[in-house]
């Protein structure tokens, strides 16, 4: 890549080089001392409002849509109403509860009642705050998927990744702040990790399991050739900033030019799981066909955590369970269980989970009534459950909850917007004063809502 910016016109330069993390950034490019001394790297470590509870956070998002009442949200009318016609408040028919296939069981000191499908995590029970009353705007996955992400659905919005570094920058200079592994694809795509008007040093670094996890990530070069063909780049980029004078854009570029020499020299070796031990990876599921995929996301955001990212976000697709509800949903919880479970023992084990936020949730839920003949469920925006872990949350709790078969949330109700404003508040950020000005206003994570859930933290 590098050999071609000895052909590119400063123009062609400037241009690509607007992409920000795009491949030119990554192709393996040195900092440049005279852009260090323009600014101050928008990274770089800032002052929260107030003492924060957790300094970084790891979220693990379930795409499509997890079913609530089979999960973590245990209803004994539902298991009652086999064959029963729902109907709503407004006495419309609604079509056949469905009871839960599954058993639920008492777990931890707590007693907080979990699915059999989750035996691992269930071990962890004690460290749940489970929020059994979300709800959300919009039944829809690529709606439903952006608004749990960016806390918007009419509107390019920055990610919740974006919006907590932005406030709070990185600890660790040679990383980016936000990395997102394995991101939903067709689903909102870029935007859910985007950073919309921040500067573009805010938005996520994808990260891809597999032998390539970043593209470009190694250079052919050696590192003093790479430093001789930034200093032209970086020189041309300082030239139109000194006429420009303000252009947080370009300034975007050539902070994202210096992070990408950096990592350069960290990325790989963090990214590289075979000096793990067998043990470790033993517990993380990744020597097993069924969790390694997972197993090695987990261990992929454990190592990032303690390095230093400020927000982590990894993925786990295919809880779409229209049909095939007996054997899908058993299949994805075995996928994420064991790993899971490793993850908080390894924070536990390593002091890091009392200052580390968990996020477990899907877009939205499913129905309590059946689908396909009794082996699917319908989305389910009016209520579902996420839950959180570590970082200043109160654990073996129970907070909210849906109605008595689990249609709607209708005690305690938690808003995506009320989620960000717990996240953010965690974090040591007023949601209300974390603003950018953009296009003459100032905007938000949290838009005009949002209100932070007191009542779950330590």
């Amino acid at each position: 890549m590098l050999n071609q910016l000895e052909t590119c016109s400063r123009r062609q330069l400037l241009r690509r080089g607007s992409l920000g993390f795009g491949y030119l950034a990554l192709a393996g490019l040195a900092n440049s001392s005279r852009a260090e001394d323009a600014f101050q790297g928008p990274l770089a470590v800032k002052q929260p409002h107030f003492a924060p509870r957790a300094k970084r956070v790891i979220m693990m998002f379930m795409q499509g849509g997890p079913s609530h009442v089979d999960t973590f949200d245990y209803k004994p009318e539902l298991q009652a109403g086999q064959d029963k016609t729902y109907q709503d408040p407004n006495g419309r028919r609604r079509g056949k509860l469905l009871p839960s296939p599954w058993k639920f069981s008492q777990h931890g000191e707590s007693g907080l009642e979990i699915s059999e499908l989750f035996p691992h995590l269930a071990k962890h029970a004690d460290e749940l705050c489970l929020l059994n009353s979300m709800h959300t705007d919009n039944p829809a996955h690529p709606q439903a998927t952006i608004m749990m992400h960016t806390g918007s659905i009419n509107f390019v919005r920055p990610s919740v990744g974006s919006w907590s570094v932005y406030g709070l920058g990185t600890s660790n200079q040679n990383l980016p702040g936000f990395v997102t592994i394995n991101p939903v694809g067709n689903l909102g795509g870029t935007q859910n990790y985007g950073s919309a008007f921040l500067p573009a040093a805010y938005q996520g670094t994808r990260i891809d399991v597999g032998n390539n996890p970043i593209a470009n990530i190694h250079s052919q070069r050696s590192r003093r050739e790479q430093r001789k063909y930034l200093d032209l780049l970086q020189s041309m980029n300082q030239d139109n900033l000194d006429i420009a004078r303000v252009d947080p854009e370009l300034e975007g570029v050539i902070e994202s030019y210096e992070l990408a020499f950096r990592m350069q020299s960290e990325v790989p070796n963090l990214l590289d799981l075979s000096n793990e031990s067998e043990a470790s990876k033993d517990n993380y599921g990744m020597n097993d066909r069924k969790t390694a995929a997972f197993g090695t996301q987990c261990l992929m955001a454990r190592r990032l955590a303690e390095a230093g990212v400020r927000f982590i976000e990894i993925t786990h697709r295919g809880w779409d369970q229209h049909n095939s509800l007996r054997t899908k949903l058993p299949n994805n919880c075995q996928a994420v269980d064991q790993p899971i479970a490793a993850l908080i023992s390894d924070l536990k084990q390593r002091n890091l989970l009392e200052d580390t936020l968990l996020i477990w949730t899907g877009e939205f839920g499913r129905t309590p009534t059946d689908q396909n003949n009794g082996n699917g469920r319908r989305h389910n925006n009016r209520g579902f459950t996420t839950w959180l872990a570590g970082g200043g949350v109160q654990g073996g709790m129970r907070y909210g909850a849906t109605d008595p078969v689990g249609m709607a949330a209708v005690e305690n109700k938690v808003h995506v917007h009320d989620l960000h404003a717990t996240i953010l508040h965690l974090l040591g950020m007023d949601h209300e004063r974390l603003t950018y000005r953009y296009s003459g206003r100032d905007f938000r994570l949290t838009d005009v809502h949002g209100n932070v859930v007191h009542d779950i933290l330590t």
